[in-house]
C-alpha cells in the first residue's frame, strides 16, 4: 500500500470540483479585466532560479540532473518563467501585457497547515505601464477575486504597502544601501517575531543600533491612515512629495474601482523579496489569523535582470489555492457540488443498442448521460439510476422501440410522459427549462 508523499495532495472528485470552482472564479474575473491566460512547463532550468534568488534558493526546490545533463528544477514560482517568455517575444507583443495563470508549483519545505510541496497558485501580472493605474488594476482584481468568491469586508483585507516610501524612512534614520536589504527584511519578519528577535536581527544589519533602529521602524509601522502618512512623506522633500502624490492617486482609483473598503494602509508589509521596487500589498483574514492568502507587487527592473536586455515596468501578485481554500471553508463558502448525471437511460435487454445510442444522442446535445455498463433488468437498472442521482430517466422497452417513442420519467416527482424520440431532445430542454414534470402528467 502506497501514501501519498508528504506535502502533496490527492483530489478525489468532490475535492476536485471545490478547488475548480477556485479556478473557474479565476478564470472568469480575470477574463472580465481583461487578463490573457498563458501556460509554460513546470520544469525550467536550475539557474533561471538562482539568478532571481541567489544560490540558497536551491535548497528549497525540488533540483535533479536531467538525462541531458542538464540541471532542472520544478517551478516554485511563475515570475521567472513569465519574463523568460515575455523576453522573447517582447518587440512583437502589445503593451500592456496582461496576462495570468493558474498552475502547480513545487517548494521542498517543511509541510505545515496552509503550506505544502505542491500546491496551485493563480497568477496575474501586468507589464510594460509604470503608471500608478497598472498598480490599482491589479489590486482591484484582486479584490474582485475574494469578493466573487463571496468573502467580504469583515473576512479578508487588503494590507498596503510601499517600498519606496520605507526607502524614504530607512534613509532618514541613517539606513545606507549596503545595510538596507538586511533592515527591510528584518522588517518584513518581524509580525511573525518576538521583538528581541528583530531586534537581533537589526543590530546585525547595523551594529550597535538595533533597539534604537527597531523603536523607530515600530513607530513608522503605527501610520495606518492616508493623512498622516502623506504629512510624514511630505517632511522628506520633493522625493517624498512625489511619493505622497502616488499614494494619493493609487487611493483615488482604488475608490474608483469600488475596492477601497477592503483595502487598509499597513507599512508592516514589506514582502521580503529583494526585487519588488514599488507599491506591495498581501491580503489576509480581516481576522489577521493565518497565513497571507494573496501577496505581490511592483517588480520593475525583474524583467531585465533576468532576461539581460529586454527592460520592462511590471506588477503582479499570486494567490495560493491552500490558505484561500482554507479561509473560504472556514467561512462557509465553499460550495458542495453534486456529483450526478443529468439523465440515466433504462432499457431493455433486447433493446439495449436502442439505449446505447438515446445515451450517445444526448451526451451530443449538452446533457450529463449515464447508463449501466452491462445488460441487466429493469428493476437493477432502475436502482442504479436512483443510486446515481440522475434527475431524469430515459425508458426504452419493446413496446417503445416498435412505435420510435421513449419515455422520459421525473425520479424527483415520478411524473413521466412519453414522446417521439425525433423529438427527445427539444422535449428534454423544454422540461429543463420548467423545473421537472409534474406527478399528474
Amino acid at each position: 500500500m502506497f501514501d501519498t508523499l508528504p506535502g502533496f495532495r490527492d483530489f478525489p472528485p468532490e475535492a476536485c470540483a471545490r478547488r475548480n470552482h477556485l479556478f473557474r472564479v479565476f478564470r472568469n474575473v480575470a477574463r472580465a479585466f481583461d487578463f490573457r491566460e498563458f501556460d509554460a512547463p513546470i520544469l525550467e532550468p536550475l539557474d533561471l532560479y538562482i539568478e532571481k534568488s541567489g544560490p540558497e534558493i536551491a535548497a528549497q526546490l525540488f533540483h535533479f540532473e536531467d538525462k541531458g545533463e542538464r540541471s532542472v528544477a520544478l517551478r516554485p514560482e511563475l515570475t521567472p518563467t513569465l519574463a523568460r517568455m515575455v523576453a522573447a517575444q517582447a518587440n512583437a507583443l502589445p503593451k500592456p501585457i496582461k496576462w495570468y495563470n493558474i498552475g502547480e508549483h513545487f517548494r521542498y519545505e517543511r509541510p505545515q497547515k496552509g503550506r505544502g510541496r505542491s500546491f496551485y497558485q493563480f497568477n496575474a501580472d501586468l507589464l510594460g505601464e509604470a503608471s500608478i493605474g497598472a498598480d490599482a488594476e491589479l489590486i482591484a482584481l484582486l479584490g474582485a477575486i475574494m469578493q466573487t468568491l463571496g468573502l467580504g469586508e469583515k473576512e479578508f483585507a487588503i494590507r498596503l504597502s510601499d517600498r519606496q516610501t520605507w526607502i524614504l524612512f530607512l534613509d532618514d534614520i541613517g539606513i545606507d544601501l549596503k545595510q538596507r536589504p538586511s533592515v527591510l527584511d528584518a522588517i518584513d519578519k518581524s509580525g511573525r517575531r518576538k521583538p528581541e528577535q528583530t531586534i537581533e536581527s537589526l543590530n546585525l544589519a547595523v551594529p550597535g543600533k538595533g533597539e534604537q533602529i527597531f523603536q523607530k521602524i515600530e513607530e513608522i509601522k503605527q501610520i495606518n491612515d492616508l493623512d498622516t502618512l502623506l504629512i510624514k512623506l511630505d517632511s522628506f522633500g520633493i522625493e517624498g512629495q512625489a511619493r505622497a502624490k502616488d499614494w494619493q492617486n493609487l487611493m483615488s482609483e482604488l475608490t474608483a474601482h469600488q475596492v477601497n473598503p477592503f483595502v487598509k494602509i499597513d507599512l508592516s508589509i514589506v514582502r521580503g523579496l529583494a526585487y519588488y521596487t514599488g507599491f506591495v500589498y498581501e491580503a489576509f483574514e480581516a481576522s489577521g489569523e493565518g497565513r497571507a492568502l494573496a501577496g505581490g507587487g511592483r517588480y520593475d527592473h525583474l524583467i531585465k535582470k533576468l532576461s539581460g536586455n529586454v527592460d520592462l515596468p511590471a506588477t503582479g501578485f499570486a494567490i495560493g489555492d491552500m490558505t484561500l481554500s482554507d479561509c473560504l471553508e472556514k467561512n462557509g463558502l465553499l460550495p458542495s457540488y453534486i456529483m450526478a448525471p443529468d439523465i440515466f437511460v433504462i432499457s431493455g435487454q433486447d433493446q439495449r443498442n436502442s439505449g446505447i445510442f438515446l445515451t450517445a444522442k444526448t451526451r451530443k446535445s449538452g446533457f450529463a448521460v449515464s447508463h449501466s455498463l452491462k445488460a441487466t433488468g429493469f428493476g437493477k437498472q432502475f436502482k442504479e439510476a436512483g443510486k446515481s442521482g440522475a434527475r431524469y430517466a430515459l425508458i426504452i422497452g419493446e413496446e417503445e422501440e416498435i412505435q420510435k417513442k421513449v419515455k422520459i420519467k421525473d425520479l424527483k416527482s415520478s411524473g413521466e410522459i412519453s414522446v417521439d424520440q425525433t423529438k427527445l431532445i427539444q422535449q428534454l430542454e423544454k422540461i429543463d427549462e420548467e423545473g421537472g414534470i409534474n406527478s399528474s402528467e
